[in-house]
């Protein structure tokens, strides 16, 4: 009996201790034991922004929605409770900007706070963050809707330029034709000895000036009379061309193919009504589309969590290590340095410094050099296919003056890095990963402090 008493308590202290080493990993993953800050923002629409949203600062997860104030009136903002990581303070400033996104089209809404510049100070908790409303559909469709009616006022301007053209080309050509036979009513009446000028004729002394002069004018008519055909001929070829109809049959189809796009529009905005029509309950198909995404945003969440716990569990962490199962998307500077995958002497390193690689410009933000993107090239190909193989993580460091600035810059060197090689390279950016070290190297690194980049192959360890 006592040794069943001893075998039960033995039990209940083993299933105690399981249970609080898994409660501990839980809430580590979730940051619950964590240092934060907290800060604000207003909005006029939350496009979706729900309370619990993720919060990412300059791309990377750093907290979450912790509470959205209800405005009392239409000319109120809603004002979303913020909270982050205390290690990302040193990228918020009084000049970041906090905005909505969401992952992809129809993606999970979150919260984006853009990095402030180097130069502004950093932002104390409970500050009110500057903000920017989202962009709507609807604002889309709009502009649209507005370019489409300055097209239909386009062709009907075009058809009263043809108009008036067509118009003034008629009129001159009946007034070519009234000075012919202006001219030839002049011609016979100095034929016939009529007026002054038949007069004239009747004098033997001017009679030779007078009739070179009417076989000058006779050539002039001649030549009008030709002007006159030609002109005829040029009208003719127009009308058996049918050009005024083509132009009108051209402005019909103009005009037909407008309608067709308004009937379009009209299509689209009956189909989009009567998709967005609420449901038999009463409820939109917004909100039940909504709904369904953040059941499933929620149970693919829950996956990842007990999935990233059990690789930080002490019974399965070898095992996924020889597996290759890391998160290079996230990589903490206090896990990163007591990781023995990333901290291995059989990784290969190259370390770069910071003049060697870096270069400000004239507003003072730093950019990589041709000599430091020669390097770079020369680093990686040295490494020949372990590049395409193997994953690799940028390490930045900074020597700056105090440790928020050392963050930003170590963070900002190895982010630039990190794009330049991808890019170049053409790798995977599911095996490319950054972390910001501050000035600090992981403990048994030959390099007791640094101010540059370091670039690291990881060579899986056996198992």
């Amino acid at each position: 009996m006592k040794n069943r008493s001893f075998v039960v308590g033995v039990f209940v202290i083993a299933g105690l201790s399981l249970f609080t080493i898994g409660l501990f990993l839980i809430g580590n993953r979730h940051e619950a034991f964590a240092r934060h800050i907290e800060y604000y923002a207003e909005f006029k629409d939350l496009s979706g922004l729900t309370n619990g949203a993720k919060v990412q600062v300059a791309g990377m997860d750093a907290g979450q929605v912790i509470g959205i104030g209800v405005p009392a009136s239409p000319l109120a903002r809603f004002r979303v409770h913020i909270r982050i990581n205390q290690a990302l303070h040193g990228l918020v400033r009084t000049d970041s900007m906090a905005t909505i996104g969401t992952e992809g089209v129809v993606g999970d809404t979150f919260l984006l706070i853009h990095p402030g510049s180097p130069g502004a100070p950093a932002a104390d908790g409970q500050a009110t963050l500057s903000s920017k409303e989202p962009i709507q559909l609807s604002d889309l469709l709009d502009q649209g809707k507005l370019v489409l009616a300055n097209v239909d006022t386009t062709v009907k301007n075009a058809n009263g330029v043809l108009t008036s053209v067509g118009g003034n080309l008629n009129a001159t050509l009946d007034g070519v034709k009234t000075t012919v036979g202006d001219v030839d009513d002049v011609v016979v009446g100095l034929k016939q000895g009529r007026g002054p000028a038949g007069m004239l004729l009747r004098d033997e002394a001017v009679t030779s000036q007078l009739r070179q002069t009417l076989i000058n004018a006779q050539h002039a008519t001649a030549d009008l009379s030709h002007a006159s055909s030609q002109a005829d001929t040029l009208v003719s070829d127009i009308q058996s061309r049918q050009l005024p109809q083509k132009v009108d049959d051209a402005l019909v189809s103009m005009k037909s193919a407008a309608a067709n796009v308004n009937v379009t529009t009209s299509q689209l905005r009956q189909t989009v009504s009567e998709a967005t029509a609420p449901d038999a309950q009463g409820t939109t198909a917004g909100v039940n589309l909504r709904e369904s995404l953040t059941n499933a945003n929620a149970a693919t969440a829950n996956m990842a969590d007990e999935t990233e716990a059990l690789k930080h569990n002490f019974f399965f962490r070898s095992f996924f290590h020889n597996r290759g199962y890391f998160n290079l998307s996230n990589l903490p500077a206090d896990e990163y340095r007591q990781d023995r995958l990333f901290t291995s002497s059989r990784n290969l390193r190259t370390w770069l410094t910071a003049e060697q690689v870096f270069a400000k410009d004239s507003s003072g933000v730093e950019l990589l050099t041709a000599q430091g993107k020669a390097l770079l090239d020369e680093a990686i190909a040295s490494h020949g296919d372990l590049v395409a193989s193997r994953p690799i993580v940028v390490e930045g460091y900074s020597d700056g003056s105090d440790a928020g600035e050392q963050l930003t810059q170590s963070r900002a060197r190895a982010i630039l890095v990190r794009n330049y090689v991808q890019n170049h390279f053409q790798l995977d950016a599911s095996h490319f990963g950054v972390v910001a070290l501050n000035h600090l190297p992981p403990s048994g690194i030959d390099h007791p402090a640094w101010n540059g980049v370091c670039i690291v192959i990881v060579v899986r360890q056996p198992k």
